[in-house]
């Protein structure tokens, strides 16, 4: 039992440590110089910490884009996310508590839904808002991203689960109607299932990058993907390495504070929805 133990906890440091090394390695390189990032030690920090510089340099940078992207990303996942929870916990609850014919095979669509990878749909997305006009606009990014299947499916379970007929039932008792019980009883129910989907449909819109890459031609309306990406692809006319890593460095920030905010709530939705199915 002693050596299963010490074996398993073994493998789940070296796990641990695949993962956060090139998290550590991204850490120590935005606090060297241009030079320093190509000569020493990659994993260790260099003679003098240069994370201010290059903090200061990636914000003036291009003119000041860098600032622009930032705003851009966080309307893009916050306003996204936002809409798909909302729309998501409606469609959920919809088909927990409201039997309708055909309501299981809805149900299976969308769990097939959930199977499609969002890269195959990026080209039908563009020419569908090239022929609404919606092309290199906000809205190009910002409608496809307020679609979650696997939202839908999680509120649904969450909402069978979690929100009792009995509940409902004094409600309508009391007066209130089917979008006043949502609104203020079922949504309170469901909060730790939809924190949770916020949670991944933000951190989904903010890694987001081949659908930006097909809809936005304006860079004042990239997101911080296409814009380092941009910076990247420019490194072979211009040495911006310190740039590019130390601005990789600051578009992880908000996902961590994302993720260390609304863990506890994470984690519980996704035991409660893995109770029933």
């Amino acid at each position: 039992m002693r050596a299963t133990r010490m074996s398993t906890l073994v493998l789940l440091l070296a796990i641990a440590g695949y993962f956060l090394l090139p998290v550590w390695w991204l850490i120590v390189s935005a606090t060297k110089s241009k030079g320093e990032l190509f000569g020493g030690n990659g994993f260790w920090f260099g003679a003098e910490l240069h994370l201010a510089d290059n903090v200061g340099r990636v914000f003036t940078h291009s003119g000041g884009a860098f600032p622009r992207w930032v705003l851009n990303s966080l309307l893009y996942s916050a306003g996204g996310a936002v809409a798909a929870t909302l729309l998501a916990a409606m469609a959920g609850y919809s088909l927990a508590k409201y039997p309708f014919r055909g309501r299981e095979g809805l149900f299976a669509v969308i769990i097939g839904a959930v199977l499609i990878p969002p890269p195959l749909l990026a080209l039908p997305l563009y020419l569908l808002a090239s022929s609404t006009g919606v092309v290199n606009t906000y809205w190009s990014v910002l409608i496809p991203s307020v679609v979650t299947p696997f939202g839908v499916y999680l509120a649904r379970v969450y909402a069978t689960s979690s929100v009792p007929e009995e509940l409902i039932d004094a409600a309508r008792i009391d007066g209130a109607g089917d979008l006043r019980i949502f609104f203020t009883v079922a949504l309170r129910l469901m909060s730790p299932a939809l924190v949770t989907i916020f949670l991944f449909q933000f951190v989904g819109i903010w890694n987001n990058f081949f659908l930006p890459l097909m809809m936005l031609a304006d860079d004042k309306l990239w997101p911080l993907t296409l814009g380092l990406y941009f910076w990247n692809s420019q490194l072979r006319d211009q040495p911006w390495y310190d740039i590019v890593v130390t601005g990789s460095l600051i578009s992880v920030v908000p996902l961590v504070i994302a993720f260390i905010v609304l863990q506890r709530y994470w984690r519980s939705g996704l035991a409660a929805g893995s109770l029933k199915a």
